[in-house]
């Protein structure tokens, strides 16, 4: 049906309009500077005896952000250093011939030949955590030559040239053709990351369920998993709980009607509690139970799986009936300590954070958006509430150093650290917004521009330097002289 999208400032008058197909946008301002304001939505049209149109429309109510949205900004957070170089996604194979079934890995040499199961590993992918495991390992050859994997392996070599190597003598790619026992992406941060820890934290990018579970070393994670490297049940319990599993669902995307798990908007952004230490030993425990519980139920049921199980917890939250097979699910899940589990969770997490365990879901939002700010103004001082610090910190300058943003991220840093440059207008303001808030200082717009990940191109500063125009008149910064910028 047509739609009209209707914007009004409190005591001005809007204007909508539609033309039978068109979505038509129609917005007036009244006054500069952040205010609340009415968001009108078509949800409904009627064809009247007098040939009019009779619209039925849904009104919010609040603060509007730039990309048109009432409520917490949650598109404006910005990555924190605390959480970078922790996170990311799994190996793409590039070539479905490395993967192999523990009948195959044994005739390969797998339990006999000395030192091969550091390249034959258990491999999982989404659809392995979500619906019943193909129980499959993956062939991986990083680290070695093609003369080594002949000379030490010589049937992973025939496995691989026979399997692997036709449909790579194929490719565009002179790399891939030239390194075609190896994997397409090599995935060397993630390896780096993942070294020395006994398991990690895992959950499905894209996903009905949002659910993160622990994966031991051994396991190599496809390229459908979000990987993060920590090892700590205390931070599986935060992102397991209703706090993370909200900001997830609000700042992912999604697929199709599944919500998607976007590590840089999703986990980077993401500001964790600030716990006692009893208040993180008790998120610590839930936590373990949680994941305990979910694999000792599916150890003694085969055939049950992590959908099976939150399908019916979905269904005894909103208090639906449940059929025969549901029924049969909650008995073998144990659904109903699975919920206890998951309750007991979300009320540990909200008094980590001192919050109260009623609130709402957008008040959940407003208040993670001003601890993401909060955050961001502290990581401008030289503090970072690093999650993992003998890793993240190890080549980190010392705070004593990290007196500005601009110098950490400019001089100590690395890019990896700083930031990305938004590539839509309204995440732009909105992120330009925030470092002038996290810079807690008069900058130009080139210290601005250069705060942010990667070189700040000529395109970069004009775009910073446009846009600290349009703050300036919208009243969310203001002009210091000499060419610079404070927060509004």
């Amino acid at each position: 049906p047509p739609l009209s999208l209707l914007f009004a400032i409190p005591d001005h008058p809007w204007v909508s309009a539609t033309d039978g197909a068109a979505v038509c946008i129609a917005m007036t301002v009244g006054a500069a500077g952040e205010r609340d304001g009415t968001l009108q939505t078509v949800t409904a049209e009627r064809p009247t005896e007098s040939g009019e149109i009779e619209v039925t429309l849904a009104t919010q109510t609040g603060r509007i952000h730039p990309d048109l949205t009432i409520g917490a900004n949650v598109a404006g957070a910005v990555p924190l250093l605390a959480n970078s170089r922790i996170s990311n996604r799994g190996f793409e194979l590039g070539g479905a011939g490395f993967i192999v079934s523990k009948e195959q890995a044994k005739a390969l040499g797998l339990g006999t030949s000395p030192g091969i199961e550091a390249y034959i590993r258990r491999y999982l992918n989404g659809r392995d955590l979500t619906q019943i495991s193909r129980d499959v390992l993956v062939i991986d050859l990083y680290g070695l030559t093609e003369i080594e994997v002949r000379q030490r392996f010589p049937e992973i070599y025939q496995w691989v040239f026979e399997r692997v190597k036709p449909e790579r003598d194929q490719n565009r790619s002179v790399t891939l053709r030239e390194k075609w026992w190896l994997h397409r992406r090599l995935r060397e941060d993630l390896r780096d990351m993942l070294a020395g820890l006994p398991r990690y934290i895992a959950t499905v990018e894209t996903s009905k369920h949002r659910f993160f579970v622990f994966l031991d070393a051994e396991i190599l994670p496809d390229n459908m998993l979000v990987n993060i490297a920590l090892d700590d049940a205390y931070f599986l319990g935060v992102l397991s709980s209703r706090v993370h599993v909200t900001w997830a669902l609000a700042a992912g995307g999604t697929l199709e009607d599944r919500p998607r798990y976007n590590k840089t908007r999703c986990f980077e952004t993401f500001p964790f509690p600030n716990p006692t230490s009893a208040q993180r030993e008790r998120i610590r425990e839930l936590g373990e139970q949680l994941d305990a519980h979910r694999k000792r139920q599916q150890a003694q049921h085969p055939r049950l799986t992590m959908t099976d199980m939150y399908n019916v917890l979905a269904k005894l939250r909103a208090g639906e009936p449940l059929t025969d097979a549901d029924r049969r699910i909650h008995e073998q899940g144990l659904v109903s300590v699975l919920r206890q589990i998951h309750d007991e969770l979300d009320a540990a997490v909200l008094e980590a954070y001192g919050w109260p365990s009623a609130l709402s879901d957008d008040d959940i939002l407003e208040r993670l958006v001003a601890l993401n700010v909060e955050r961001a103004a502290e990581e401008a001082r030289g503090v970072a509430r690093w999650l993992r610090p003998e890793y993240q910190a190890r080549d980190a300058a010392p705070a004593a150093t990290q007196s500005t943003l601009l110098e950490e991220r400019t001089a100590a840093a690395s890019p990896a650290e700083a930031p990305p440059w938004p590539g839509e207008l309204a995440a732009q303001a909105t992120a330009v917004r925030a470092m002038l808030v996290a810079l807690a200082r008069p900058v130009t717009a080139d210290e601005v521009a250069a705060a942010f990940a990667g070189k700040a191109t000529k395109a970069r500063r004009e775009q910073v330097s446009e846009l600290l125009q349009t703050l300036g008149a919208l009243g969310q910064a203001r002009e210091a002289g000499d060419g610079r910028w404070g927060e509004g």
